[in-house]
């Protein structure tokens, strides 16, 4: 059996963050463990008022996992939202101890939230500077899209080219979301430092929040399942296109992850691969 620890939001009515990523790990049959940083009924995007994980509250949270010996029986590792400066640090210490006690590597997967265009940074900036300083070097694998990736980096990124240029600035292995390929598509910049690949789709009308979360899951799924890198960010990409463009069919503001769960681990949608 694989097991995945997930450190990120939880809201209970909205498919995003790592409630949604719990959802997209079950469909590839990875039993998912989630210690919630924050606590929403509905998305704080629609008003939601929640509250924020205490750091004594999430050390203890994470101390009793650890204390039924999950750390040993992990595949996976993903991080996401992050509230306070506190809370990273808690992360970083426990993905040492994991490291410390697993009889063998989980692959981690760091999604550094911080913020997206044209908003801008919607964490507080320390916590955005301790998810750089602390847990990006830690990651197997980060997940950012174009603006994280463009924060990370200190550059301004309009397209494929600038994110690949700032991925080998970076160096890091990294799957950037939200690259604009044109004016009709959208896609997925990979990148393990040897190989770099991107896999877009055509840009639909909107995109229901949730999907840089879908995309973070899906790949660390491909990985604990031994997927190559590369093969993995494909089917997340496809994962990606199919989900959003269903949503819109359905006229949901969600993304139909449950209902999908059998094209989740098994996805259909054709995405278009461009060697750069």
């Amino acid at each position: 059996m694989s097991v995945a620890l997930i450190v990120s939001s939880f809201v209970s009515a909205s498919r995003i963050g790592g409630g949604a990523q719990q959802y997209v790990l079950a469909a590839h049959r990875i039993d998912p463990v989630l210690a919630p940083t924050v606590l929403y009924g509905r998305s704080p995007a629609s008003g939601g008022a929640g509250e924020v994980t205490a750091p004594e509250v999430l050390r203890r949270m994470l101390g009793d996992i650890e204390a039924d010996a999950v750390f040993g029986d992990l595949d996976l590792v993903i991080t996401g939202y992050f509230a306070a400066p506190a809370q990273v640090e808690i992360m970083a210490e426990v993905l040492g101890r994991i490291r410390a006690s697993a009889a063998r590597q989980p692959v981690v997967v760091v999604d550094p939230i911080m913020g997206d265009a044209p908003s801008g940074l919607y964490v507080r900036s320390d916590v955005s500077e301790a998810v750089t300083q602390r847990l990006v070097p830690l990651a197997d694998w980060i997940t950012p899209n174009l603006w994280e990736l463009g924060r990370l980096t200190g550059r301004e990124l309009a397209d494929a080219p600038d994110a690949l240029a700032a991925c080998r600035a970076l160096g890091r292995p990294a799957l950037v979301t939200s690259v604009p390929v044109g004016p009709r598509e959208i896609g997925l910049l990979f990148f393990d430092g040897k190989d770099h690949r991107l896999f877009s789709h055509p840009r639909l009308s909107r995109s229901p929040n949730g999907a840089g979360d879908l995309v973070t899951a899906s790949f660390g799924a491909g990985l604990a399942e031994g997927l190559a890198p590369a093969a993995a960010a494909e089917r997340a990409a496809r994962v990606a296109a199919e989900t959003v463009r269903t949503a819109l069919e359905w006229r949901t503001t969600d993304l139909p992850i449950v209902a999908l769960a059998e094209r989740v681990a098994n996805p259909t949608a054709v995405v278009r691969t461009t060697r750069l």
